[in-house]
């Protein structure tokens, strides 16, 4: 093994030992949540109340050690309450902008979908130029930053749902799922006494947090591959339920997620099984499907799955990297 490879694995080992004790029986959606960190983008988690999304977002924040914010989206909220806004001073005869809670390193936007597209589309700058631009001046984030946004599902009273180009800002979209029965179990005795999240400390800082997403930068990913991602986006675009597929960023975010898999499972190339793995994730919520498709029950998730099985997969080889 390199050191990469060993620093991947050991890294997301101590993540998920820290959001095990909160979750329980949710790896695989806690390691396709950290991927997405690593690969520099902004996950949504879509799912039924109650099922741990605010608790994924907290033990996640709490274990990589980023500065965490809460915004709760609701039908009044403004965008300058997400923002910031600049306030005049008398005495100065200047405005002095004051930073919202967006400026963090790990903004929880607690049911986005229940704010209105005008107060949604207040993050689209900021997910996509890690910045904020008030009153002509704009104002940089601090790095890492990091949008976990959760909404419940788009027939539930009260929701707006999200704009294709908010939805394409999301690198992934997740659902948490119910435990099963002795997962369940299992969690009633460890949330018995005091909440775990209460004392979870960090396993990492946002200096070690950055060093990894440049590793993950460096993963190996061969033509054959590439092609293979490329093809599974295409596929997508030529579905004949799919009004509008999956663009080149789809083929972008595929790379990317694949990569901190790969990454965190201790490779240091990607394989066909990585791709496959992120692209439910990574492509279903950028389809649009055509209303023929909602009546006969199709759906996003459905149409990806689809593709796996049609699209050819490489045959791996011994790969080494250039």
């Amino acid at each position: 093994m390199t050191m990469t490879q060993t620093a991947g694995q050991v890294f997301g080992q101590r993540v998920f030992s820290k959001v095990s004790t909160v979750l329980v029986g949710k790896e695989e959606v806690t390691r396709l949540a950290l991927a997405g960190i690593l690969a520099g983008g902004h996950v949504l988690l879509e799912d039924a109340p109650g099922t741990g999304k605010t608790m994924l977002a907290r033990a996640l924040a709490a274990s990589l050690g980023l500065k965490f914010t809460r915004v709760q989206f609701t039908p009044d909220l403004l965008p300058s309450d997400v923002t910031g806004v600049s306030i005049y001073r008398p005495g100065t005869a200047t405005f002095e902008f004051m930073p919202g809670p967006i400026f963090t390193g790990l903004l929880l936007a607690d049911e986005i979908n229940r704010a209105t597209p005008k107060t949604q589309s207040a993050l689209l700058e900021a997910m996509g130029e890690g910045q904020v631009s008030e009153s002509g001046v704009t104002h940089k984030l601090t790095r890492p930053f990091v949008v976990i946004a959760t909404q419940n599902p788009v027939e539930h009273e009260g929701t707006y749902r999200l704009p294709e180009a908010q939805l394409d800002r999301f690198l992934l979209k997740l659902s948490v799922g119910y435990p099963t029965l002795e997962d369940e179990v299992e969690m009633l005795g460890r949330l018995q006494g005091q909440h775990p999240i209460e004392s979870l400390g960090a396993v990492t800082g946002a200096e070690e947090l950055l060093a990894a997403m440049r590793d993950v930068r460096q993963v190996f990913v061969d033509g054959d591959t590439r092609r293979y991602m490329a093809s599974l986006t295409a596929a997508t675009r030529q579905h004949p339920m799919v009004t509008l597929g999956g663009g080149p960023r789809a083929s972008l975010a595929l790379q990317s997620v694949a990569q901190a898999l790969a990454w965190l499972d201790g490779r240091s190339f990607v394989s066909p099984d990585d791709v496959q793995r992120a692209a439910p994730g990574v492509l279903a919520h950028r389809l649009t499907l055509k209303i023929e498709a909602r009546l006969q029950g199709l759906t996003g998730e459905g149409v990806v799955q689809e593709v796996l099985t049609r699209v050819p997969v490489p045959v791996e080889q011994s790969v080494t990297p250039k």
